[in-house]
């Protein structure tokens, strides 16, 4: 999987995963195409036991975000506030734009 419909910096809301996050959003910090995985500010939290490596690095039990399937988490429209899904806008000179499926706005 090497194209991913989300970029980073797009708010992306979960679909999927137990009630404690389903249906919540957030902002994406990272995307990795070869996995095919996102990781979203605030969704998947896990808890990490950690050394500290080197002098004034935090250790012990720190709470980080973890990878979610880009499969699970559907982009929100900027403008129309709703998940929606992405179209692809070709224009004449071959610049792409992604566009909003429901209310047509490009991000």
């Amino acid at each position: 999987m090497n194209n991913l419909f989300v970029k980073t910096g797009d708010t992306v809301m979960l679909l999927t995963g137990d009630e404690q996050y389903r249906g919540k959003t957030g902002k994406v910090l990272a995307v990795s195409p070869k996995e095919g995985k996102v990781i979203v500010e605030g969704l998947n939290v896990v808890k990490k036991h950690v050394k500290p490596r080197k002098a004034g690095d935090p250790s012990g039990i720190i709470e980080t975000e973890s990878a979610i399937y880009a499969s699970k988490v559907m982009v929100v429209c900027p403008k129309c506030g709703k998940p929606t899904r992405v179209a692809h806008k070709v224009y004449e000179d071959g610049k792409k734009d992604r566009m909003c499926k429901k209310c047509g706005e490009t991000f």
